[in-house]
């Protein structure tokens, strides 16, 4: 029987207990295996073919820069315009399959991808340096997006007008766009990356994806998966490289549509070269973005301080604050700050740093370039507030680490305050009172994820109406977005609040089509 046929209500995939001695043994024994596999060669996936290039380029660990993770081939310009023919002929197909036989395929990877949830945690861990948890919870997050697009698009294929019109029968349809480029970001590697592509693949799109450089092998090997699964020839193709690539498939005039998750800059580059329509191009080029955000989160005087400094420091430190949704404003209102800072300075220096191979709290940096620019903002945040602890180098095995850092009375308007780090660097900035804070918590050109912390039932009244980021939080952290019940994506600069994991989010890559028959 089809797996489609015996659909179950979505329900997020459990997170690990790794204190469970046969969840620590079973993931030391994923990371040994996985690192039977380092230095591998991957070649380019396009039309269902492998194809090697002229050059390649190597992925490392972050936490050991000795360490090889995969040798990638090295697409050309004229790789990614291979692989844009190559969707561009399994378009004239795989448009036309059933709902039925693309959800089919979103179950069968599901189905595999659960069966090597160590393996895949693994890779994570030695690529981009999660630590379990971490790791866990993207593989987790992969999951669920697979099988919450499963639903999603059978849902979608049952879409139907608001009334009949009298003498007519009316229809909606959603149709795909077309062939599209995939570009994801390096932090979630599984879970953006394949919940990004697979929205595309399950509304009847074909694929290029070009994956960050810091990351290719974990999409090596979910495509390996899909193919295991059975994708068929063209509909996901595999381009690894830099700039020139993704450029080469944003400026393309057959990519219908473009999802991107990463840096403001970038991304604001790509909407404005997809806003033009050059000769021969035929549509509107459409872009699927998130980028970034510099969330905070707020503090009233009323709130529970302990609960308040343990979700600043969740936020702010998982993953080494390399999260788009990661805590980097701690606003807090002047009676209680010192209290909260006490508190924070014992709560951030008990977190323990090193390889997350050994399940460390806090990990490396992701490459050197990010542990120079973390640097710099540390440099610039001493002489705009006060070091609280942190802000040093750790010298381990020539990882990039950092150590988590906290500036305190760093004012609303600094450098800190207003940038986004991308790393473990915390600002502190004093509120003289709820309205205050507010309006601290808005004065950013990014609207991406916050929370509040107050006991308050009126202040979360207020907060729900004004706090304004597509993400909001009431009395806990403000990452760890769930598909299906926290819908993610952000207002101002932070994107199109394109709402992964929401129902409205596979709409984004169809147009709708309506037909009306005469009775």
């Amino acid at each position: 029987m089809s797996a489609v046929g015996s659909l179950s209500p979505f329900v997020n995939e459990p997170f690990l207990d790794f204190t469970v001695p046969a969840n620590a043994e079973a993931m030391r024994a994923a990371i040994a295996a996985v690192r039977g596999q380092l230095g591998v060669s991957y070649e380019l996936l396009i039309g269902g073919k492998a194809v090697a290039t002229g050059k390649t380029f190597a992925s490392t660990n972050p936490a050991k820069p000795a360490e090889v993770i995969g040798v990638h081939a090295e697409a050309s310009e004229a790789d990614a315009l291979a692989a844009i023919e190559a969707a561009e002929t399994a378009f004239a197909t795989w448009g036309k399959t059933s709902v039925a036989e693309r959800v089919e395929l979103l179950l069968k990877t599901s189905k595999l991808l659960q069966e090597r949830h160590f393996e895949f945690c693994a890779w994570l861990t030695v690529e981009v340096g999660k630590n379990w948890a971490e790791a866990d919870a993207d593989v987790g997050e992969c999951i669920d997006f697979l099988e919450f697009y499963a639903r999603e698009a059978l849902k979608l294929d049952g879409a139907t007008t608001p009334i009949q019109y009298p003498g007519e029968k009316n229809m909606l349809r959603y149709v795909p766009l077309g062939l599209g480029a995939v570009i994801p970001p390096w932090n979630f590697p599984l879970a953006i990356m394949a919940g990004m592509t697979m929205a595309a693949v399950v509304t009847g799109n074909t694929v290029v994806l070009k994956p960050s450089p810091d990351a290719p092998t974990i999409a090596a090997q979910f495509v390996k998966l899909l193919q295991e699964a059975g994708l068929p020839a063209g509909v996901v193709n595999l381009v690894q490289g830099g700039p020139a690539v993704g450029n080469a498939l944003v400026e393309s005039t057959k990519v219908r549509f473009i999802a991107f998750t990463g840096s403001m800059k970038v991304g604001l580059e790509i909407h404005e070269k997809a806003a033009k329509t050059p000769k021969g191009q035929r549509f509107l080029k459409r872009t699927i973005l998130e980028l970034g955000g510099k969330d905070s989160i707020v503090v009233d005087a009323d709130a529970n301080v302990d609960d308040a400094v343990a979700g600043v420091v969740a936020s702010a430190f998982g993953f080494n604050g390399q999260k788009c949704s990661a805590c980097s404003r701690a606003i807090v209102e002047d009676s209680i700050y010192e209290e909260f800072t006490e508190k924070l300075k014992v709560k951030v220096e008990a977190l323990k740093s090193g390889d997350p191979a050994e399940n460390f709290a806090l990990g490396p940096l992701v490459n050197g370039v990010a542990k120079k620019r973390v640097l710099s903002y540390i440099e610039t945040g001493k002489g705009e507030g006060k070091l609280l602890t942190g802000g040093a180098v750790i010298e381990q095995d020539g990882g990039f680490f950092v150590e988590p850092t906290v500036f305190t009375e760093i004012p609303a308007t600094a450098r800190l305050a207003q940038e986004e780090i991308f790393g473990p660097v915390l600002a502190v900035i004093r509120a003289k009172d709820f309205e205050d804070a507010l309006a601290i918590a808005n004065d950013t050109e990014y609207g991406l994820t916050g929370a509040i912390y107050t006991s308050s039932a009126e202040k979360l009244e207020r907060a729900r109406r004004e706090f304004h980021v597509g993400n909001l939080y009431l009395n806990r952290k403000c990452t760890g977005a769930m598909v299906g019940a926290h819908p993610f994506g952000g207002f101002n600069l932070s994107g199109t609040d394109s709402k992964a994991g929401g129902p409205d989010y596979l709409l984004l890559f169809t147009q709708a089509k309506s037909i009306a028959e005469r009775l």
